[in-house]
């Protein structure tokens, strides 16, 4: 005989909460000052605060708690694939952390919001203005990297979008609800108890 009972597990340690929301909040402050003068010094600060907690996240990708540290949830891109196609078939594993596909996003999404914010700065000094205004980068034709800037900050919201539709989609498969664990930091787990 058996019974069921829910475990709760805690995965996301504090601090990876805290960059988390924290991202969430000053990307999306960046976001939507982006382009409006009066705002400009919003922007920038929001901006700057991003790159601060990327640099944390990877420093807590190195040294951090079990589920926060890359070597622990980072796999090669042929185990993304083989998620990937379990996933369409409705039968894709659950994982404690994160599971291949949104060991990738988080990967995609550090990267892309790096180098929006890097380009931002770069195009901030050709105002004269922001840590790089001494750099070659002040020469740097202002209307290029604004394009830049621009692009990178929609393929931002592009992945965003995607991250939150694979959210959506792990929470309904698994039947678990990952916003509430982002917050809590636990997620349930159904354990069999043999009696």
């Amino acid at each position: 005989m058996s019974s069921i009972k829910l475990k709760t597990i805690k995965v996301w340690d504090l601090l990876i909460r805290i960059f988390h929301w924290s991202l969430v909040v000053f990307f999306t402050l960046a976001y939507l000052t982006e382009g409006e003068d009066e705002w400009m010094t919003i922007h920038s600060y929001a901006g700057y605060s991003v790159l601060v907690l990327l640099l944390f996240r990877l420093l807590w990708g190195i040294i951090g708690t079990h589920h926060a540290r890359f070597i622990n949830f980072v796999t090669r891109p042929k185990e993304v694939l083989i998620y990937l196609k379990s996933l369409v078939a409705g039968k894709a594993k659950d994982y404690i952390g994160h599971n291949p596909a949104g060991a990738l996003m988080i990967i995609l999404l550090i990267s892309s919001i790096a180098f929006t914010g890097f380009s931002g700065m770069a195009l901030y000094a050709t105002d004269g203005y922001g840590p790089l205004a001494a750099s070659f980068f002040a020469t740097w034709p202002e209307g290029i990297l604004k394009e830049v800037h621009e692009f990178s900050a929609n393929f931002c919201v592009f992945l965003i979008v995607i991250h939150l539709g694979g959210v959506l989609v792990s929470s309904l498969l698994h039947k678990e609800n990952l916003i509430k664990a982002m917050v809590t930091g636990k997620k349930q787990r159904l354990e069999k108890n043999h009696l």
